[in-house]
């Protein structure tokens, strides 16, 4: 069993913030949830909009009252900040908005992440109850080994089969395909395709069509999620509390007709609003300064 079929899927992921042939790490960071803050959101009715952040330089003078500041940054980043008032609405249908006209400037990313979205439901749904009864039997494995000597264990030692059973253990592999079934643990390959649970992290992969979908959460409601596809992948954030802290990143590696290659958005707001929230669109498709500095001026406004 070997990660080699699965390292142009991982460098997928890593695409968003380290080139494949470099530094080959991948870091997927989340955003505080409202204990773990530096302190309460502010609220405000106008934004604050330096001449200069970083990178990014103001072009012109707020707009819309003071509801609106846009930004340039180096080859040819632009950035939009927006204080937004809920009205009513729910966050999520706020940010929504912004997405789908983010959205617009890749559609062929969105395209091939929705298709392979899909795809995965399907087969993640059919993996899920595959992997619930086989669970299911290995318990009852387990409770019969256990009730007749808790301290057993067989292995197969023939050349392209193995088997290994102890309480709360359950091995199988033959060939490149593999079953590993440990306490909170459970990990599956078959042939191009993986499967990774360890308590709320999971990971799924097929290396024959590139595609790589992570999710990962904690009891404090944080989360993040990674949808990837070749050229093209997704990463949200979301923080717990009733506060919102969430981010959103769609990248398309290819040349696209627009000349834009990432967008996304930071946005943050106490309950109620309203929402300060921070547009990015880059012809680079690596993540840049220019996203850090627009997370500045979101923090200069309402706080982290």
């Amino acid at each position: 069993m070997t990660l080699r079929p699965f390292l142009p899927t991982l460098c997928a992921l890593a695409a968003l913030t380290a080139a494949c042939d470099g530094d080959r790490s991948v870091r997927i960071t989340s955003t505080r949830n409202e204990s773990d803050a530096k302190g309460v959101l502010k609220v405000v009715d106008t934004l604050q909009c330096p001449q200069t952040m970083g990178s990014l330089t103001r072009k012109g003078s707020a707009q819309d009252g003071g509801k609106v500041c846009t930004y340039v940054g180096r080859k040819g980043t632009e950035v939009s900040l927006h204080l937004v008032a809920l009205d009513g609405d729910a966050p999520a249908d706020v940010l929504k908005a912004f997405e789908t006209r983010l959205s617009a400037s890749l559609p062929a990313a969105v395209a091939q992440l929705r298709a392979s979205a899909d795809a995965d439901k399907a087969r993640m749904a059919a993996d899920d109850a595959r992997a619930a009864a086989a669970d299911a039997e290995a318990s009852a494995a387990d409770a019969a080994a256990a009730s007749a000597d808790a301290a057993a264990a067989r292995a197969d030692a023939s050349a392209d089969r193995a088997s290994v059973h102890a309480p709360g253990v359950a091995i199988e592999a033959e060939g490149d395909d593999a079953s590993v079934r440990l306490p909170g643990m459970r990990i599956e390959t078959k042939g191009d395709q993986a499967s990774v649970r360890i308590g709320g992290f999971h990971i799924d992969a097929n290396d024959s069509d590139g595609s790589a979908r992570v999710r990962a959460s904690s009891g404090g409601g944080d989360s993040v999620s990674v949808n990837a596809q070749n050229d093209a992948a997704e990463i949200r954030t979301s923080a717990g509390g009733e506060a919102t802290r969430t981010s959103w990143i769609l990248s398309d590696n290819r040349e696209t007709e627009s000349g834009w290659r990432m967008v996304g958005f930071e946005a943050r707001g106490p309950v109620g609003g309203p929402l300060v929230i921070a547009t990015i669109r880059s012809k680079d498709s690596n993540r840049g300064r220019a996203f850090e500095d627009a997370k500045d001026l979101v923090t200069l406004n309402v706080g982290e």
